[in-house]
């Protein structure tokens, strides 16, 4: 007799039940939870029981909560101070990291070829899964709790930005130094793109006139960060 089904299901609820203590909350509807921690990897046909429209939504509700406390904390700053503070709290990197903090990467439901392949830990894969915890709790249970565990896991990062001018992504810095030099804006190109539709790398190329750097990542935007990144350091900024 095969015992699998029952196993994994066993698995499941294990995870699920690791998950709703972290985020502190009871679900309604605990079939909310359990699509959160699937990654697409383990998702049925046309990974429609995938995290991923969870991801869409929370991605949204993390965005609301942290532009009305740095509202709260910079009541001064103006909109163009608020926006990179935003953008730097809200990146992939921010996410993944704290994704990793909390434990996300055991808890995820992946299908046995991704995860030897390393996708629990891919950056991308865990700022969705972060995010898309966040879309299930607000579905389930409103804004309240999401709000209660983002200024919770985020408490740290918001403090730290009390120190320090509004922070500049690697685009924006490439950007500025560009428009310094020359009318020539910083060239974006994506030169290669690989892997499955769930876990896509993409290659990126910046070019500032005949200067240029590379990078690959899990997103476009992402990728684009790390060129630019790079490109900065080639240019000795």
């Amino acid at each position: 007799m095969n015992h699998e089904p029952e196993r994994q299901a066993e698995r499941q609820a294990e995870r699920a039940k690791r998950a709703a203590a972290l985020l502190g909350h009871h679900f309604a509807a605990p079939e909310r939870l359990a699509q959160a921690l699937t990654h697409r990897s383990a998702a049925g046909a046309g990974g429609f029981s995938s995290n991923e429209r969870l991801e869409f939504i929370g991605d949204r509700v993390l965005g609301l909560v942290i532009a009305e406390w740095l509202i709260e904390r910079f009541p001064d700053e103006r909109e163009g101070g608020l926006g990179p503070r935003l953008a730097h709290l809200v990146s992939r990197t921010s996410l993944a990291a704290i994704a990793e903090e909390v434990g996300l990467a055991d808890l995820l439901d992946v299908s046995p070829g991704e995860t030897r392949r390393g996708v629990r830990h891919n950056a991308s894969v865990l700022a969705d899964a972060l995010e898309a915890l966040l879309g299930a709790l607000y579905l389930d249970g409103g804004l309240a709790p999401a709000q209660r565990f983002i200024r919770a896991r985020f408490a740290s990062r918001i403090d730290a930005q009390d120190q320090f001018e509004p922070p500049k992504d690697a685009k924006t810095t490439l950007q500025e130094i560009a428009l310094s030099r020359s009318p020539i804006l910083p060239d974006y190109q994506i030169i290669a793109q690989s892997g499955p539709a769930h876990a896509p790398k993409f290659r990126v190329r910046v070019m500032v006139g005949d200067v240029s750097a590379e990078a690959e990542a899990g997103s476009k935007r992402a990728a684009e960060q790390a060129a630019a990144q790079r490109l900065l350091e080639r240019l000795g900024e």
